[in-house]
């Protein structure tokens, strides 16, 4: 296998494994031993634009960065490829979550397909449950097919 080949495998296989951790980090860490910084994503607060959960940015940043970092310059170059899967994922976590979803910035409101509705009622089940247990959704690239069934019969109620 070519070195190309294997630095394209390792940044996809990061990428895709990269929603199983945020899976994770989300159900166990977010509505767990962190629930102090992640209940105002719960409970809205309306006086300012940021919230204590932005801090979750920096927390799973950190990461990609010392990956990013170390793969640059030491010789485990293999980490670099790491970084960037993990920097990938959580830009588009940042488009999908904050952007699409949440609306934090005015963009991509007008985006109407099948998978991006099941993404954003899949979330809004998230966001149903004020308190940090009984849960549901914790992923945020790959939703349970019963939402795009549920965002299909909105979509025609609606209509």
């Amino acid at each position: 296998m070519s070195t190309a080949i294997f630095h394209i495998i390792l940044v996809l296989g990061t990428f895709v494994g990269m929603e199983a951790v945020a899976w994770m980090a989300h159900k166990f860490l977010m509505h767990g031993l962190l629930w102090h910084l992640h209940e105002d994503h719960h409970r809205k607060n309306p006086t300012s634009f940021f919230e204590k959960n932005d801090y979750f940015f920096v927390i799973f940043a950190a990461p990609g960065i010392i990956c990013l970092a170390t793969g640059l310059y030491t010789s485990a170059t293999f980490l670099l490829y790491v970084g960037i899967g993990i920097t990938l994922y959580g830009a588009a976590y940042f488009m999908v979550h904050d952007i699409f979803i949440h609306q934090r910035f005015k963009w991509l409101r007008n985006i109407d397909n099948s998978y991006f509705r099941a993404i954003r009622r899949a979330h809004k089940m998230h966001h149903k449950h004020l308190g940090k247990e009984d849960g549901e959704c914790f992923g945020m690239l790959l939703v349970p097919r019963r939402y795009f069934t549920d965002a299909q019969k909105n979509k025609q109620a609606n209509a």
